[in-house]
């Protein structure tokens, strides 16, 4: 499955901050990957016309049951009014009896920094998985 490239629902302003969310979902099996795709991209659907929105992108890697994204946005209230709006919020409570693991990484950036590179998100959410386990330990 290739990348849904990173799509612009509202440019970010020249000069500011942006508030940046990557995300690392594990499905527990095969089986579970249709479901969790499909409602994947209905939550795609959704944050191409979320208020605040400055970008997104998503990888899905069915066959390892691994699913990323990558957001941008105006500031932490306009994720999670995003993440708290239907369909998400349903999606996320339907999806959850099905994951195995989820690892969630946050940070700012200048707008003049956007679109994050799929490199950069993937090495914080390994650190976040790192911190996490150690965490758990």
């Amino acid at each position: 499955m290739p990348t849904l490239p990173w799509t612009v629902p509202n440019p970010p302003p020249p000069h500011g901050t942006a508030f940046v969310m990557a995300s690392r979902f594990e499905v527990r099996t095969l089986k579970d990957v249709p479901r969790f795709f499909l409602r994947s991209l209905a939550a795609w659907k959704q944050v191409r016309s979320a208020p605040g929105a400055y970008g997104a992108s998503l990888i899905a890697q069915p066959a390892r049951r691994v699913f990323y994204t990558l957001s941008a946005w105006q500031d932490r209230d306009a994720l999670y009014a995003y993440a708290r709006t239907e369909p998400h919020r349903g999606i996320m409570t339907s999806l959850r009896s099905k994951m195995r693991a989820s690892t969630f990484t946050f940070w700012e950036v200048d707008t003049t920094g956007l679109p994050i590179t799929w490199d950069d998100a993937r090495r914080r959410l390994t650190e976040q998985a790192r911190t996490d386990a150690a965490g758990d330990a």
